[in-house]
C-alpha cells in the first residue's frame, strides 16, 4: 500500500514538558488509523504538529511524499490535509452553508481585489462554491438546514457539519479528533457509518483519536497507542487488544496479569 503520511521521531517539547517523544507513524492511503491512550498521552498534539499548528522539535512530517515541517497551516490545508477539533469549532453565528464554504477557502482562486470588485470570476467561483456546499450538506445528512445557524443545530448535526467544513477542502487525509464526543450510542453508530463512507465513497484517508473504544475496534485498519508521549503499541484492533503495555497503560500497572487471569477464567 501507498504510504500517504509518514512520522519519524517527531518530538514537540513545551518547556521542561516532552508531549510528543520521538514518534513514528506510518499511514497509508485509504486506510482508518486509530490514535488512541490516557488523557496527556500527546495525542492531540501530535495533530497539531501534523497540521501545522505545531512545528516539532525534532523529526519530520512527511505528506504525500513531502516534508511539511515549518509549513504554515494554509499551505498544508491546501496539500490535502484538514481536520476537526476536540471542542466543536463553528462559527456559531453563520449559517451551515456558510461555514462549509470557509472550508473551500484553501481551494478558491480568486484573490482578495476580485473578491473586493465582484468580478463575473468571483461572482462564478461564489455560485459553484454555493452548489458544492449544499452536496456537502446532502451527504452529511443535513439537507434543508443550510440557512440555520450553526449554534442552532443539534450537537450531533454540529459534529456533522464540523466534518462537511473540513471535506469542502477536498482532502486526501481528514484528521478527526474526538468526533463521537458527548454523543449518545445512537449518535455514535450513525457516526461510525459515515466515516466509514467517508473513506469508501470519498477516497480519503482518516486518522483520529477516539476514547470510545467500541468505535476505535469497530472502524479501525491500525491502531497506534500512546502514553506519556512515546508509542508504546500499534498494530491491529485484535493485537491492540491483547497488548499487556496498553491494557497497564489504561488501567495501571499489575492490570495485565489481571486481565491474563481473567480470560484464562473465562477460557474455563
Amino acid at each position: 500500500m501507498t504510504t500517504l503520511l509518514e512520522t519519524r521521531r517527531v518530538t514537540k517539547v513545551f518547556g521542561g514538558l516532552t508531549a510528543v517523544n520521538k514518534v513514528d507513524l506510518v499511514v497509508s492511503q485509504g486506510m482508518i488509523a486509530s490514535i488512541i491512550g490516557p488523557n496527556g498521552a500527546g495525542k492531540t498534539t501530535l495533530f497539531n504538529c501534523i497540521s501545522g499548528f505545531y512545528n516539532p522539535e525534532e523529526g519530520q512530517v512527511i505528506f504525500d511524499g513531502k516534508v511539511i515541517n515549518g509549513k504554515l497551516t494554509d499551505r498544508i490545508a491546501a496539500m490535502g490535509i484538514s481536520r476537526t477539533y476536540q471542542n466543536i469549532r463553528l462559527f456559531k453565528n453563520m449559517s451551515a452553508v456558510e461555514n462549509i464554504m470557509v472550508g473551500f477557502e484553501p481551494r478558491m482562486h480568486q484573490g482578495w481585489l476580485p473578491v473586493m470588485l465582484r468580478t463575473p470570476a468571483d461572482r462564478q467561483e461564489e455560485k459553484y462554491v454555493i452548489s458544492e456546499a449544499i452536496k456537502l450538506l446532502k451527504y452529511v445528512g443535513l439537507e434543508g438546514l443550510g440557512d440555520n445557524l450553526a449554534t442552532n443545530l443539534p450537537y450531533g448535526a454540529q459534529r456533522r457539519l464540523e466534518i462537511a467544513r473540513a471535506l469542502g477542502n477536498n482532502p486526501k487525509l481528514l484528521l478527526l479528533d474526538e468526533p463521537t464526543a458527548g454523543m449518545n450510542p445512537q449518535e455514535t453508530d450513525t457516526m461510525k457509518a459515515f466515516i466509514r463512507s467517508v473513506r469508501d465513497d470519498l477516497g480519503v484517508t482518516i486518522i483520529l483519536i477516539e476514547h470510545d473504544m467500541r468505535v476505535v475496534m469497530d472502524i479501525s485498519d491500525q491502531i497506534s497507542v500512546l502514553d506519556y508521549g512515546q508509542k508504546i503499541a500499534e498494530g491491529s484492533p485484535n493485537e491492540i487488544q491483547a497488548d499487556p503495555r496498553v491494557i497497564e497503560a489504561y488501567l495501571g500497572p499489575g492490570a495485565s496479569a489481571l486481565s491474563d487471569k481473567y480470560r484464562r477464567e473465562r477460557q474455563r
